[in-house]
Protein backbone atom coordinates (compact mmCIF):
# COMPACT_ATOMS: atom_id res chain seq x y z
CA UNK A 1 0.00 0.00 0.00
CA UNK A 2 1.27 3.47 -0.88
CA UNK A 3 -0.75 5.58 1.55
CA UNK A 4 -2.13 7.48 -1.44
CA UNK A 5 -5.38 7.42 -3.41
CA UNK A 6 -4.08 4.80 -5.87
CA UNK A 7 -4.50 2.24 -3.09
CA UNK A 8 -8.18 2.26 -4.07
CA UNK A 9 -8.63 -0.48 -6.68
CA UNK A 10 -9.32 0.90 -10.12
CA UNK A 11 -7.81 4.35 -9.53
CA UNK A 12 -4.85 5.69 -11.52
CA UNK A 13 -3.33 9.17 -11.06
CA UNK A 14 -1.25 11.34 -13.36
CA UNK A 15 0.18 14.85 -13.03
CA UNK A 16 1.42 17.43 -15.48
CA UNK A 17 2.80 20.84 -14.57
CA UNK A 18 4.88 23.80 -15.69
CA UNK A 19 7.38 24.36 -12.89
CA UNK A 20 8.53 27.71 -14.25
CA UNK A 21 5.10 29.32 -14.52
CA UNK A 22 3.76 27.41 -11.48
CA UNK A 23 0.58 25.80 -12.69
CA UNK A 24 -0.57 22.28 -13.50
CA UNK A 25 -3.29 19.67 -13.44
CA UNK A 26 -3.92 16.26 -11.89
CA UNK A 27 -6.08 13.54 -13.42
CA UNK A 28 -7.68 10.43 -11.97
CA UNK A 29 -8.25 7.85 -14.68
CA UNK A 30 -10.61 5.02 -13.74
CA UNK A 31 -9.86 1.51 -14.95
CA UNK A 32 -13.56 0.93 -15.43
CA UNK A 33 -16.51 3.35 -15.58
CA UNK A 34 -17.37 4.26 -11.98
CA UNK A 35 -20.23 5.87 -10.09
CA UNK A 36 -19.50 9.47 -9.14
CA UNK A 37 -21.09 12.24 -7.11
CA UNK A 38 -20.14 15.83 -6.37
CA UNK A 39 -20.77 18.50 -3.76
CA UNK A 40 -19.90 22.16 -4.31
CA UNK A 41 -19.75 24.29 -1.16
CA UNK A 42 -17.76 27.33 -2.28
CA UNK A 43 -19.69 30.18 -3.87
CA UNK A 44 -17.31 30.88 -6.77
CA UNK A 45 -16.78 27.48 -8.41
CA UNK A 46 -15.20 26.67 -11.74
CA UNK A 47 -16.51 23.28 -12.84
CA UNK A 48 -17.36 21.13 -15.83
CA UNK A 49 -19.79 18.21 -16.20
CA UNK A 50 -21.07 18.45 -12.64
CA UNK A 51 -24.76 18.72 -13.57
CA UNK A 52 -24.73 15.18 -14.99
CA UNK A 53 -23.71 13.88 -11.54
CA UNK A 54 -27.12 14.84 -10.15
CA UNK A 55 -28.97 11.58 -9.38
CA UNK A 56 -31.95 12.65 -11.50
CA UNK A 57 -29.80 12.84 -14.63
CA UNK A 58 -29.10 9.99 -17.04
CA UNK A 59 -25.37 9.26 -17.01
CA UNK A 60 -24.38 7.35 -13.88
CA UNK A 61 -20.67 6.72 -14.40
CA UNK A 62 -17.52 8.68 -15.25
CA UNK A 63 -14.23 7.67 -16.87
CA UNK A 64 -11.86 10.23 -15.37
CA UNK A 65 -11.81 13.39 -13.23
CA UNK A 66 -9.59 16.41 -13.78
CA UNK A 67 -8.37 18.84 -11.10
CA UNK A 68 -6.61 21.88 -12.52
CA UNK A 69 -5.08 25.25 -11.83
CA UNK A 70 -5.61 28.20 -14.15
CA UNK A 71 -9.02 29.36 -12.95
CA UNK A 72 -11.74 28.93 -15.59
CA UNK A 73 -9.07 28.72 -18.30
CA UNK A 74 -7.87 25.48 -16.71
CA UNK A 75 -11.11 23.71 -17.60
CA UNK A 76 -9.56 23.28 -21.04
CA UNK A 77 -7.33 20.56 -19.56
CA UNK A 78 -10.33 18.23 -19.37
CA UNK A 79 -10.59 18.34 -23.17
CA UNK A 80 -7.12 16.85 -23.37
CA UNK A 81 -8.15 14.10 -20.97
CA UNK A 82 -11.13 13.36 -23.22
CA UNK A 83 -8.86 13.22 -26.24
CA UNK A 84 -6.55 10.71 -24.59
CA UNK A 85 -9.42 8.49 -23.45
CA UNK A 86 -11.07 8.59 -26.86
CA UNK A 87 -7.82 7.40 -28.43
CA UNK A 88 -7.93 4.43 -26.04
CA UNK A 89 -11.54 3.70 -26.97
CA UNK A 90 -12.69 4.65 -23.46
CA UNK A 91 -15.99 6.45 -23.03
CA UNK A 92 -19.75 6.25 -23.23
CA UNK A 93 -20.76 4.35 -26.35
CA UNK A 94 -23.18 6.62 -28.18
CA UNK A 95 -23.31 4.63 -31.42
CA UNK A 96 -21.02 7.09 -33.17
CA UNK A 97 -17.80 6.47 -31.33
CA UNK A 98 -17.39 7.10 -27.60
CA UNK A 99 -17.81 10.17 -25.42
CA UNK A 100 -15.53 10.10 -22.37
CA UNK A 101 -17.24 11.54 -19.28
CA UNK A 102 -14.69 13.74 -17.50
CA UNK A 103 -15.95 16.05 -14.74
CA UNK A 104 -13.49 18.76 -13.74
CA UNK A 105 -12.90 21.51 -11.21
CA UNK A 106 -10.37 24.33 -11.13
CA UNK A 107 -8.63 26.54 -8.60
CA UNK A 108 -7.28 30.06 -8.97
CA UNK A 109 -3.47 30.12 -9.14
CA UNK A 110 -3.01 33.03 -11.54
CA UNK A 111 -1.47 35.13 -8.76
CA UNK A 112 1.52 32.77 -8.55
CA UNK A 113 3.97 32.40 -11.43
CA UNK A 114 2.93 33.63 -14.88
CA UNK A 115 -0.83 34.19 -15.15
CA UNK A 116 -0.60 34.06 -18.96
CA UNK A 117 0.25 30.34 -18.87
CA UNK A 118 -2.59 28.05 -17.81
CA UNK A 119 -3.22 24.30 -17.98
CA UNK A 120 -4.47 23.55 -21.47
CA UNK A 121 -5.57 20.64 -23.61
CA UNK A 122 -2.00 19.39 -24.06
CA UNK A 123 -1.30 19.43 -20.34
CA UNK A 124 -4.51 17.51 -19.63
CA UNK A 125 -3.55 14.94 -22.27
CA UNK A 126 -0.10 14.50 -20.72
CA UNK A 127 -1.53 14.09 -17.22
CA UNK A 128 -3.97 11.42 -18.39
CA UNK A 129 -1.24 9.67 -20.36
CA UNK A 130 0.95 9.62 -17.22
CA UNK A 131 -1.76 8.09 -15.01
CA UNK A 132 -0.54 5.01 -13.14
CA UNK A 133 -0.71 3.07 -9.88
CA UNK A 134 2.66 4.44 -8.77
CA UNK A 135 2.83 6.22 -5.41
CA UNK A 136 1.33 9.66 -6.05
CA UNK A 137 3.76 12.59 -5.95
CA UNK A 138 2.73 15.36 -3.54
CA UNK A 139 3.45 19.03 -2.93
CA UNK A 140 4.27 21.32 -5.84
CA UNK A 141 2.90 18.99 -8.49
CA UNK A 142 -0.16 18.78 -10.70
CA UNK A 143 -3.06 20.92 -9.58
CA UNK A 144 -1.09 21.93 -6.48
CA UNK A 145 1.84 23.45 -8.39
CA UNK A 146 0.62 27.02 -7.91
CA UNK A 147 -1.53 26.51 -4.82
CA UNK A 148 -1.22 28.81 -1.81
CA UNK A 149 -2.93 29.46 1.53
CA UNK A 150 -3.28 32.29 4.05
CA UNK A 151 -4.22 35.40 2.09
CA UNK A 152 -6.12 37.48 4.65
CA UNK A 153 -3.06 39.64 5.35
CA UNK A 154 -2.40 40.29 1.67
CA UNK A 155 -1.17 37.86 -0.95
CA UNK A 156 2.45 38.85 -0.34
CA UNK A 157 2.09 37.43 3.17
CA UNK A 158 0.58 34.12 2.05
CA UNK A 159 2.31 30.73 2.14
CA UNK A 160 2.88 28.04 -0.46
CA UNK A 161 0.63 25.01 -0.39
CA UNK A 162 0.27 22.11 -2.77
CA UNK A 163 -1.33 18.78 -3.54
CA UNK A 164 -1.79 16.02 -0.98
CA UNK A 165 -3.19 12.52 -0.81
CA UNK A 166 -3.90 9.82 1.78
CA UNK A 167 -5.65 6.47 2.15
CA UNK A 168 -6.88 3.95 4.71
CA UNK A 169 -7.79 0.25 4.54
CA UNK A 170 -10.31 -1.57 6.74
CA UNK A 171 -10.19 -5.26 7.72
CA UNK A 172 -13.13 -6.04 5.42
CA UNK A 173 -11.16 -4.85 2.39
CA UNK A 174 -12.76 -1.41 2.12
CA UNK A 175 -10.18 1.10 0.87
CA UNK A 176 -10.78 4.85 0.98
CA UNK A 177 -8.50 7.44 -0.55
CA UNK A 178 -8.40 11.18 -1.15
CA UNK A 179 -6.48 13.66 -3.25
CA UNK A 180 -6.72 17.42 -2.78
CA UNK A 181 -5.22 20.64 -4.12
CA UNK A 182 -5.29 23.10 -1.20
CA UNK A 183 -5.63 26.71 -2.32
CA UNK A 184 -7.48 28.27 0.60
CA UNK A 185 -7.85 31.90 1.61
CA UNK A 186 -7.50 30.81 5.23
CA UNK A 187 -5.00 28.84 7.25
CA UNK A 188 -4.48 25.10 7.54
CA UNK A 189 -4.54 23.59 11.03
CA UNK A 190 -3.70 20.14 12.35
CA UNK A 191 -7.00 19.14 14.01
CA UNK A 192 -5.23 16.81 16.42
CA UNK A 193 -2.72 19.30 17.87
CA UNK A 194 -4.37 22.61 16.97
CA UNK A 195 -1.09 23.77 15.39
CA UNK A 196 -1.44 26.15 12.45
CA UNK A 197 0.70 24.58 9.74
CA UNK A 198 0.45 27.36 7.16
CA UNK A 199 -1.46 30.61 7.00
CA UNK A 200 -1.27 34.40 6.75
CA UNK A 201 1.95 35.98 8.04
CA UNK A 202 2.39 39.31 9.77
CA UNK A 203 5.18 41.83 9.17
CA UNK A 204 7.49 39.84 11.47
CA UNK A 205 6.81 36.63 9.56
CA UNK A 206 4.70 35.07 12.33
CA UNK A 207 1.93 32.78 11.10
CA UNK A 208 -1.43 34.17 12.16
CA UNK A 209 -4.92 32.78 12.73
CA UNK A 210 -7.10 33.85 9.78
CA UNK A 211 -10.27 34.06 11.84
CA UNK A 212 -8.54 36.32 14.38
CA UNK A 213 -7.60 38.64 11.53
CA UNK A 214 -11.22 38.68 10.38
CA UNK A 215 -12.44 39.47 13.90
CA UNK A 216 -9.98 42.32 14.34
CA UNK A 217 -10.82 43.88 11.01
CA UNK A 218 -14.56 43.33 11.53
CA UNK A 219 -15.33 43.74 7.84
CA UNK A 220 -12.24 42.05 6.44
CA UNK A 221 -12.89 41.35 2.77
CA UNK A 222 -12.00 37.91 1.39
CA UNK A 223 -9.53 38.56 -1.45
CA UNK A 224 -11.31 37.53 -4.66
CA UNK A 225 -9.53 35.45 -7.25
CA UNK A 226 -7.05 33.75 -4.94
CA UNK A 227 -8.86 30.73 -3.58
CA UNK A 228 -10.61 27.34 -3.93
CA UNK A 229 -9.79 23.87 -2.64
CA UNK A 230 -10.67 20.98 -4.94
CA UNK A 231 -10.62 17.28 -4.08
CA UNK A 232 -11.59 13.74 -4.98
CA UNK A 233 -12.45 11.00 -2.49
CA UNK A 234 -12.62 7.44 -3.75
CA UNK A 235 -13.50 4.02 -2.35
CA UNK A 236 -14.05 0.48 -3.55
CA UNK A 237 -17.51 0.47 -2.04
CA UNK A 238 -20.67 -0.28 -4.00
CA UNK A 239 -22.61 2.98 -4.06
CA UNK A 240 -25.47 4.42 -6.06
CA UNK A 241 -25.12 7.88 -7.58
CA UNK A 242 -27.32 9.26 -4.80
CA UNK A 243 -25.05 7.69 -2.18
CA UNK A 244 -21.92 8.98 -3.93
CA UNK A 245 -23.33 12.49 -3.76
CA UNK A 246 -23.94 12.00 -0.03
CA UNK A 247 -20.34 10.86 0.46
CA UNK A 248 -19.10 13.99 -1.33
CA UNK A 249 -21.27 16.09 0.97
CA UNK A 250 -19.97 14.38 4.12
CA UNK A 251 -16.36 14.58 2.94
CA UNK A 252 -16.47 18.38 3.17
CA UNK A 253 -16.19 17.88 6.93
CA UNK A 254 -12.56 17.01 6.29
CA UNK A 255 -11.98 20.47 4.82
CA UNK A 256 -13.87 22.14 7.68
CA UNK A 257 -11.63 20.44 10.25
CA UNK A 258 -8.40 21.58 8.64
CA UNK A 259 -9.08 24.87 6.81
CA UNK A 260 -10.40 28.12 8.33
CA UNK A 261 -12.33 29.86 6.91
CA UNK A 262 -13.74 27.46 4.32
CA UNK A 263 -16.61 27.67 1.78
CA UNK A 264 -16.50 31.46 1.52
CA UNK A 265 -18.12 33.64 -1.14
CA UNK A 266 -14.83 33.74 -3.03
CA UNK A 267 -14.06 30.02 -2.85
CA UNK A 268 -15.16 27.33 -5.28
CA UNK A 269 -14.59 24.41 -2.92
CA UNK A 270 -15.63 21.24 -4.75
CA UNK A 271 -15.38 17.54 -3.84
CA UNK A 272 -16.01 14.59 -6.16
CA UNK A 273 -16.75 11.15 -4.69
CA UNK A 274 -16.07 8.00 -6.73
CA UNK A 275 -17.07 4.41 -6.00
CA UNK A 276 -15.07 1.82 -7.94
CA UNK A 277 -15.93 -1.54 -6.34
CA UNK A 278 -18.32 -4.02 -4.87
CA UNK A 279 -17.64 -3.86 -1.13
CA UNK A 280 -20.98 -3.85 0.67
CA UNK A 281 -20.95 -1.19 3.38
CA UNK A 282 -22.96 1.75 4.64
CA UNK A 283 -22.87 5.14 3.00
CA UNK A 284 -22.46 6.69 6.45
CA UNK A 285 -19.25 4.76 7.07
CA UNK A 286 -17.81 5.68 3.68
CA UNK A 287 -18.73 9.34 4.14
CA UNK A 288 -17.36 9.54 7.66
CA UNK A 289 -14.05 7.92 6.79
CA UNK A 290 -13.76 9.94 3.57
CA UNK A 291 -13.80 13.09 5.71
CA UNK A 292 -11.03 11.63 7.88
CA UNK A 293 -8.86 10.67 4.92
CA UNK A 294 -9.43 14.02 3.20
CA UNK A 295 -8.38 15.88 6.35
CA UNK A 296 -5.12 13.92 6.34
CA UNK A 297 -4.63 14.66 2.63
CA UNK A 298 -4.98 18.42 3.33
CA UNK A 299 -2.24 18.19 5.95
CA UNK A 300 0.00 16.26 3.56
CA UNK A 301 -0.55 18.91 0.87
CA UNK A 302 0.87 21.59 3.16
CA UNK A 303 3.67 19.46 4.60
CA UNK A 304 4.95 18.41 1.17
CA UNK A 305 4.84 21.90 -0.36
CA UNK A 306 8.13 23.62 -1.22
CA UNK A 307 8.58 27.38 -1.20
CA UNK A 308 8.00 28.88 -4.65
CA UNK A 309 6.79 32.06 -6.29
CA UNK A 310 8.27 34.11 -3.46
CA UNK A 311 6.11 32.33 -0.87
CA UNK A 312 7.56 30.31 2.03
CA UNK A 313 6.12 26.92 2.90
CA UNK A 314 5.55 24.76 5.97
CA UNK A 315 9.04 23.39 5.46
CA UNK A 316 10.47 26.91 5.59
CA UNK A 317 9.19 27.21 9.16
CA UNK A 318 9.16 23.71 10.61
CA UNK A 319 11.90 21.81 8.77
CA UNK A 320 14.80 24.26 8.70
Amino acid sequence: MTGTIVDVPGVLVGHAQNEETLTGCSVIVLEKPSVCGVDVRGSAPGTRETDLLDPVNLVSVVHAICLSGGSAYGLDAATGVMQYLEEQGIGLDVGYGVVPIVPAAVLFDLAVGDYRVRPDRQMGYEAAQAASRETVAQGNVGAGTGASVGKLNGFGNAMKSGLGTASMTLPNGLVIGAIVAVNAVGHVVDPQSGTILAGPRDEQGTIRDSVDIMRQQAFAPIPPGTNTTIAIVASNARLSKTEANKVAQMAHDGLARTIRPIHTMYDGDTIFAVATGDIETSVDLVGTLSADVLAEAVIQAVKHAEEAGGLPSYRSYFQK
